[in-house]
């Protein structure tokens, strides 16, 4: 299959390699220029589960789409702020079959998505793999994950189906869900924990699982996300998601990684997607008359801190 992977990133320079050693055509696109000429160069660098390694993987600058040829399926890794300029940037091989599986972080993507692509076309999901960006064109990739997608348009789970085979022929664990809204949700209530505290308090996940405060935060932040949720007609088990949510502080599987958070805002000095996690709760609460102080609150420092390291 032509896949693209709009915003090579770690995550997606992850699902871009993957895909790759599985067979696929693969071709990265990003916005970062130094990123897109070292793997230009010198391929992309990985330490995929302590072992080295290059890919030659095509890539190409977002702003300068040098191609016209129709990709099958895109797959959406940018920063939810950057999704609207990503998608005019690769309009030229966007086709009436190219099939778009979304995968940010956030909520209500797909309302972005579906400026450029036919419901029919539209996937989303989410997915419980990590990596992280090390400098341009070096990523490190350790540890197991899954994804779990959905149509947006009806009557196309068979073409879902298909779809999550292709990922899993890879290696990346994906299925099929029928209720992707209560799994986004799910999945939000970690980054709306785990990024932020993250990267405020400077540590990776298994540091602030240590200290004495972190249930009380992460139990509050997530019945706040439950709130709202519940207002959409999605109804989260709270006690599952805060243990789910609490799972990443174990130092023996994913506590030792910085969110995407962290490496955007303290390693990196970017803009973070605070207003499409915590801020979108935030929105949504004011929206619907529901308290949501936790999360008004971490938005505001993680602006507070952009500002402050000249994001």
């Amino acid at each position: 299959m032509k896949i693209t992977i709009a915003g090579a990133g770690a995550m997606g320079s992850r699902f871009g390699l993957m895909l790759h050693r599985g067979g696929n055509d693969v071709t990265l696109i990003d916005g970062w220029p130094a990123h897109v000429n070292e793997i230009k160069e010198h391929g992309l660098k990985a330490n995929y589960n302590g072992e080295e390694l290059t890919a030659d993987l095509p890539i190409e600058l977002q702003s300068d789409i040098s191609s016209d040829e129709k990709t099958d399926l895109i797959i959406l890794f940018t920063k939810a702020m950057q999704l609207d300029a990503m998608l005019q940037d690769i309009k030229p091989l966007i086709a009436d079959h190219t099939k778009v599986l979304c995968l940010l972080n956030g909520i209500g993507h797909e309302d972005i998505v579906e400026k450029y692509v036919p419901m029919e076309n539209i996937f989303i999901g989410n997915t419980m793999w990590t990596a992280g960006l090390e400098g341009p064109g070096k990523v490190k990739l350790f540890g197991d994950g899954s994804v779990e997608l959905q149509n947006l348009g009806h009557g196309q789970e068979e073409t879902a189906i298909a779809l999550a085979k292709v990922l899993s022929d890879s290696g990346l664990n994906a299925a099929y869900s029928d209720n992707i809204h209560y799994s986004i949700y799910r999945k939000a209530c970690v980054n709306g924990t785990m990024n932020g505290l993250c990267t405020i308090l400077d540590t990776n996940m298994a540091g602030l699982g240590a200290t004495q405060p972190a249930h009380e935060m992460v139990a509050t932040i997530v019945n706040e996300f439950a709130t709202v949720a519940a207002h959409e007609g999605v109804h989260l088990d709270v006690p599952e998601v805060i243990a789910h949510v609490e799972e990443c502080f174990d130092p023996e599987t994913i506590g030792l990684h910085y969110p995407s958070m962290y490496q955007d805002l303290i390693t990196n000095h970017r803009l973070t997607e605070i207003d499409y996690i915590n801020g979108a709760i935030s929105r949504k609460g004011k929206k619907y008359g529901l308290a949501t102080p936790y999360c008004d609150f971490l938005t505001q420092l993680i602006h507070s801190k952009e500002e402050i390291l000249k994001a």
